[in-house]
């Protein structure tokens, strides 16, 4: 995924409600960008650290800059968690995950009960439902996924599952935005309840695909698959 205009360099005063970070940009000016991040954010804030902004092309937003990267640790975190979608399109499309079919078919957004896929598909022999979510919780050599508890997520997976059972082929794909970790794994101690739903999705036919990307002021690149480690410790 390439960034369609040049991002805004700067460093990070704090961020706060959740949506919003106030942001010193190299000029000198203090900016409200928009944090599309809800979750906690933990392992990738730090005050003062280097940050990009992007600036919507839309006059009449209420936040014109939307906050796209940190620097944590000398590289670049991805905290814009409406990238990861974009960038499961762009993979699946191309059949990135040599072991995915080629898609004849791809949509964003379609409905499935009370629920609403991120991503639907259609192979030559089957179809196809993804949820995308992005991750940036370090946890030593661990990817960890979520940051906060996820009642959503937690909904997204059995309806996953309901739509196994229904002859669907299913998939989450975790996107993580950060290249200072090799495993992923659920995080357990932050949400027992969703990593035990994962774990069980998983034992009735979910597909879970990792994919580690490097960020970067210019592009989001693809790089491997990460490892799965699902066990409690």
């Amino acid at each position: 995924m390439t960034f369609k205009q040049p991002l805004t360099h700067g460093r990070l005063v704090r961020r706060y409600k959740r949506f919003m970070a106030d942001i010193i940009l190299d000029n000198g000016r203090t900016i409200t960008a928009h944090c599309t991040n809800s979750g906690s954010m933990k392992s990738c804030l730090e005050e003062n650290a280097e940050v990009y902004v992007s600036l919507s092309p839309n006059p009449n937003r209420k936040l014109p800059y939307t906050w796209e990267m940190i620097k944590i640790n000398g590289d670049w975190v991805g905290i814009n968690t409406l990238n990861p979608n974009k960038i499961a399109f762009e993979l699946l499309k191309s059949q990135w995950v040599e072991t995915l079919p080629k898609f004849k078919m791809l949509k964003t957004e379609v409905k499935f009960y009370d629920s609403r896929f991120d991503i639907y598909g259609e192979s030559d022999t089957h179809k196809w439902f993804f949820e995308v979510k992005n991750v940036t919780l370090k946890d030593g050599r661990f990817a960890r996924f979520p940051d906060a508890v996820t009642t959503r997520g937690h909904k997204h997976l059995q309806t996953l599952v309901k739509a196994k059972s229904q002859g669907y082929r299913v998939a989450m794909i975790y996107i993580v935005q950060r290249t200072d970790v090799d495993i992923f794994a659920p995080a357990w101690d932050i949400d027992p309840t969703y990593s035990m739903e994962l774990l069980n999705s998983i034992e009735a036919g979910l597909l879970v695909y990792p994919i580690q990307v490097k960020v970067t002021p210019k592009e989001i690149e693809p790089l491997k698959l990460l490892p799965i480690y699902l066990e409690q410790e």
